[in-house]
């Protein structure tokens, strides 16, 4: 993710917290059918392939944004299902009832539907829906099941809000504006000429979006619409995004949200402050005022209080996001969390008003806690997951039902995210997504190994996915495997590159180094200013307990990692020879065209570094890897998503273009069409990746010995 609510910029694409809505995906090739599998396909094979492969990423699915109605008897969730013939995964929403776990589609034959949003009554169902061929708002009557599409939008709506009377719906949209234009072609074109198209013309600082490519002009205004039909009202205007979630008073007449709507907004990335708005259409009223982000409002059931989420802006590169609670006309603003080194993903107020929900990592897992107004903590569930498929990211999401009960996605290592059930202390799983995978497939067991860093003592942690079938002391070529971010954690969490390279017999390590984390702010800003850095000995700890333990093989240790992953796999190969070979994914190897290049200009310099690439160059070239291209000797693949606007395209040909001049094998692969953070989004593209990865470690399984000078 880039620029997440907390307003720490991370290099990678992170999960999507339970408020945040999916991008329109296209339908299935047929919307009346279910998407196709891998092993629906049939295969002439006599016995089962027990190993993991390529092929069954599109049998693969997982459980997102499960939302709980008010009584407890129902959860819709957003099932995303791979698709062999479109080549994506696609969105459903599914419904469960509580009590016998049964499962109903909701709109199966309209295309992708996501962000279900229940009515304070529970008798309908606000959705988002591709049906007939863009994202419009739909509302289904879940007694009759009838659904009615309220809008014709030009954009995507998103942060679905209803208002408690269940009377309206509010919701945010892009609305696009005319860009600049300066100069024009002659106008002699005649009848049925073909001349280039006319001159791109940009005024933006950030001009460009990972997953988006070039922003349209444009911005983010708030909308309201009857729920049973009819014309949406614009509430907000001005040169300036704002967005959700969005939080209604408990009387209808005001809307609460978050945004920065200062005059210098494009350069400071990190500032919001929480807005009051009067529906009627009178003033936008700012309710905070601190240096630092104020964001995701929400108002207390008896409508008196207003929970945000934020912390002071230190120009350090990570913050703990805090708990704050304010009274409705933003008076006594105070922290829950001031003392409790915990970073606050997701928030829901308690029924009784007394108490909040929420989600936060600790040492690689994820859980929900419940927080009193008087800052006591409660755990109250655990296991979340749901980062995503393809590396064992934290994450997840959750709602509560009035009565307390809890549902959340949550899995294992060796099982994506399923919607699971907390109450009264009991969990249930509801659901078995993929369970003729998980009974046909041999996966690879994970275990959590922890090691002294070599730097200064810090303990760092890891987890070992082996080999299936590994036996006892037996000694196996390992691969270390980086998260990016850098400010992300792995756990005990389910991964397809991980399961993947352990069916090709390696063990693979995915470790949090400093820098990581669900481990607390000062653990997370030993990088601040000074990555990559020492989190190079952490790694380098970490793989030495491996070999220690007796299942790395130290004679046949590879390396790689993604975006920030990518970083330091190219960062170690220029300080140590101990890697038969590496593949720096989408890397960042020149901190200077980074800052001036990617798509967080304000953020990377200031945060990151301190300073502008012009006023501290020095600084800039010591902490790019680039500068230690010269000591490198690992044959090292370079990979990168053809459409990067995050670590873009030209860091990763820099590297590749050094390299090549050195005489160090490489070879440079782009993932067409892919972004940063969706550069493992398409099932075939995540397979071929790996596939590449496996193959450039086997073509080096014993080395290489450069040539000698002439």
């Amino acid at each position: 993710m880039f620029l997440r609510f907390t307003a720490v910029v991370v290099l990678f694409a992170s999960p999507a917290a339970a408020q945040e809505t999916p991008a329109p995906e296209p339908a299935a090739a047929s919307a009346d059918a279910a998407p196709a599998s891998a092993s629906a396909m049939g295969s002439a094979r006599k016995a089962a392939e027990r190993r993991f492969t390529g092929a069954d990423l599109f049998d693969l699915s997982i459980a997102s944004d499960p939302q709980i109605s008010a009584d407890g008897r129902r959860i819709a969730y957003v099932r995303r299902q791979n698709d062999i013939m479109t080549d994506r995964a696609v969105s459903s929403i599914w419904l469960i009832d509580t009590a016998t776990g049964e499962e109903t589609p909701l709109g199966a034959a309209e295309g992708a539907t996501f962000s279900p949003r229940w009515s304070p009554d529970g008798k309908r169902l606000a959705y988002v829906s591709t049906a007939g061929g863009s994202a419009q708002l739909w509302v289904r009557w879940m007694n009759g099941g009838e659904a009615v599409r309220l809008t014709g939008l030009p954009t995507s709506p998103s942060s679905l809000e209803w208002s408690p009377d269940g009377r309206s719906i509010a919701y945010t949209m892009l609305v696009k504006d005319d860009g600049p234009s300066f100069g024009s072609a002659p106008r002699n074109k005649p009848e049925g000429a073909k001349w280039a198209d006319p001159l791109e013309v940009h005024d933006m600082l950030a001009y460009k979006a990972d997953g988006e490519g070039i922003v349209e002009p444009g911005f983010e205004k708030i909308f309201v619409i009857p729920a049973s039909g009819g014309s949406p009202r614009q509430l907000t205007f001005g040169p300036y995004h704002d967005g959700g979630p969005l939080s209604w008073s408990r009387d209808g007449r005001t809307l609460y949200f978050g945004a920065n709507r200062k005059p210098d907004w494009e350069k400071d990335p990190v500032e919001s402050e929480i807005y009051a708005l009067d529906i009627a259409g009178g003033p936008v009223t700012a309710l905070t005022g601190r240096n630092g982000p104020d964001a995701n409002p929400i108002v207390s059931p008896d409508g008196g209080k207003i929970a945000y989420l934020g912390f002071d802006d230190k120009l350090r590169a990570y913050e703990n996001t805090q708990l704050y609670v304010m009274n409705r006309d933003g008076s006594g603003q105070r922290s829950l969390t001031a003392n409790w080194d915990y970073s606050v993903d997701a928030v829901q107020w308690a029924a009784d008003g007394k108490s909040l929900y929420a989600q936060y990592d600790d040492h690689g897992e994820t859980y929900v806690a419940r927080i009193g107004l008087d800052g006591s903590v409660r755990k109250v569930a655990s296991g979340l997951s749901g980062g995503g498929l393809d590396r064992p990211y934290t994450g997840g999401s959750f709602s509560v039902s009035d009565g307390g009960a809890i549902a959340f996605t949550g899995g294992t290592a060796t099982r994506p995210a399923e919607v699971q059930l907390e109450r009264a202390g009991s969990t249930r799983i509801l659901t078995d997504l993929n369970r003729s995978l998980r009974e046909v497939k041999s996966l690879g067991e994970v275990r959590k190994i922890t090691v002294a860093s070599s730097h200064d003592g810090k303990t760092i942690e890891g987890w070992l996915t082996l080999p299936p079938g590994y036996r006892e002391g037996q000694r196996v070529p390992l691969i270390l495997e980086i998260h990016g971010g850098p400010f992300a954690a792995y756990g005990d969490h389910f991964s397809t590159d991980n399961q993947l390279y352990a069916a090709a017999g390696y063990a693979v390590l995915s470790s949090n180094p400093r820098g990581s984390t669900s481990y607390g702010a000062a653990f997370a800003n030993e990088i601040d200013k000074a990555y990559p850095g020492n989190d190079y000995f952490d790694l380098i700890s970490i793989v030495d307990r491996a070999v220690e333990l007796g299942v790395a093989d130290p004679d046949a240790l590879f390396v790689t990692g993604g975006s920030g992953g990518g970083v330091l796999t190219s960062w170690i190969v220029g300080k140590t020879d101990k890697f038969k070979a590496a593949v720096a994914q989408k890397p960042v190897i020149n901190w200077t065209t980074q800052a001036l290049t990617a798509d967080g200009p304000g953020f990377f310099g200031p945060y990151w570094l301190g300073a502008e690439p012009w006023e501290k160059p020095d600084l800039f070239w010591s902490r790019s890897p680039l500068s230690l291209v010269g000591n490198v000797k690992t044959p090292t693949l370079v990979i990168v998503g053809a459409e990067d606007y995050r670590t873009p395209v030209s860091e990763s040909e820099q590297y590749y273009t050094a390299l090549r001049l050195r005489g160090v094998p490489t070879a440079l692969i782009k993932v067409p069409g892919a972004s940063h953070g969706g550069i493992a989004a398409r099932p075939s593209q995540s397979a071929a990746k790996a596939s590449a990865i496996l193959a450039w470690f086997e073509k080096y399984r014993k080395g290489w010995t450069p040539p000698a000078a002439p």
